[in-house]
């Protein structure tokens, strides 16, 4: 078994205002932390790694299928695989969470993608 904290990762800026820190992972999956800056935006994109997350700070709009999705703390949310998604801040506050890729979704693959 492995344990790693949080305070040992080293996060990027994958894009402006948004911080991301592979944790955990194995074969199959991985886990991601990430913090999104206030008016920070992910603009549309895709990726072949089903994605699920959980918000326990701040709040994120989703943009998929025409749709805006608003998660906060306490929400979860599940991204299959190819699916075109945007994410952005619109609130005061940094979002928090972490994401669960699989499979496995590392850097610098942040910026292929």
């Amino acid at each position: 078994m492995e344990r790693i904290s949080l305070s040992d990762c080293e996060p990027t800026e994958a894009l402006e205002g948004v911080h991301l820190a592979v944790m955990a992972g194995g074969e199959e999956m991985n886990v991601q932390h990430f913090e999104i800056d206030p008016g920070a935006v992910v603009t549309e994109h895709s990726h072949p790694h089903e994605q699920t997350g959980f918000v326990y700070e701040g709040e994120l709009v989703f943009l998929t299928d025409g749709e805006q999705i608003v998660c906060g703390p306490g929400d979860s949310y599940a991204i299959p695989g190819d699916q075109p998604h945007a994410v952005e801040n619109r609130g005061e506050v940094p979002a928090r969470g972490v994401d669960i890729f699989s499979p496995p979704r590392e850097e610098p693959g942040w910026l292929e993608e």
